[in-house]
């Protein structure tokens, strides 16, 4: 069955995710020179996410949608355990995002370009100049009344297990007074975890946890590490035992 499975990709899959992409950013890039950027820098890659999942055949459950209220801008936070993090909270989170994303991901061919295109953010850590911008860019995101994707972690999973997370979102959200709400994904590491990048996909459901989110209780450090603490246990919580507890991720 894995033989076939390898086969269907290779003949079928390949052909139409490269397709897709390129079709996509091109989608992405043309439509927000010309029209409202957060349609096109959304919808597009909306649905390229969700057509790979499709094509590859990887069953995808979400659950806790019923926690998230329309027209109410979000911080979102989520374990960071492999590329299909990526297709699962873009197809699957029904939620008009800007992605806060690492500065080297932009010179991706075609796909970095659209990235900009659509104001998603890069996190730039060379000096301090740098990070005040990337703040400030995702303040500016955030006040406009557009919710906020980030990875917490900052860097993939070896293992499946999570390591800590960094303040960044978490001082944005204080800022601004917003709510932050935890993601937890499981599945996606065992489709392809960082160590087999652009090798062969493995067949595993993706679950998608949207957990209660997290009020602003007040501002400052103090509730600002107490929203951290309380997030990194809701998507801790929503994890498979297998990957329960903490492991240090020497990347970060």
């Amino acid at each position: 069955m894995k033989f076939l499975y390898r086969v269907y990709q290779l003949l079928v899959c390949l052909p139409v995710i490269l397709a897709a992409s390129v079709l996509t950013s091109l989608v992405t890039v043309v439509g927000c020179l010309i029209g409202n950027g957060h349609f096109w820098g959304y919808y597009p890659g909306k649905c390229w996410a969700r057509l790979i999942t499709k094509v590859l055949l990887l069953p995808v459950k979400v659950e806790g949608r019923e926690h998230l209220q329309a027209g109410q801008s979000y911080v979102f936070v989520a374990n960071h355990q492999g590329a299909f993090d990526i297709f699962l909270i873009y197809g699957y989170l029904n939620r008009n995002f800007k992605w806060m994303m690492k500065r080297q991901l932009g010179n991706i061919p075609l796909i970095g370009i659209a990235c900009k295109a659509a104001h998603h953010i890069f996190v730039d850590k060379r000096g301090p100049s740098k990070i005040r911008q990337t703040y400030s860019n995702a303040s500016k995101i955030l006040r406009a009344g557009m919710s906020l994707v980030v990875f917490p972690e900052g860097s993939r999973t070896f293992t499946g297990h999570m390591g800590f997370f960094r303040r960044g979102a978490f001082m944005l959200a204080d800022e601004l007074q917003l709510p932050v709400v935890p993601l937890t994904i499981n599945g996606s590491f065992d489709v392809m975890p960082r160590t087999r990048d652009l090798r062969w996909v493995e067949w595993h459901p993706l679950t998608l946890t949207i957990h209660q989110p997290i009020p602003p209780k007040g501002k400052g450090i103090e509730f600002e590490k107490q929203t951290m603490e309380q997030a990194y246990r809701a998507v801790m919580g929503g994890l498979v035992p297998e990957y329960q507890g903490f492991v240090e991720n020497p990347d970060q």
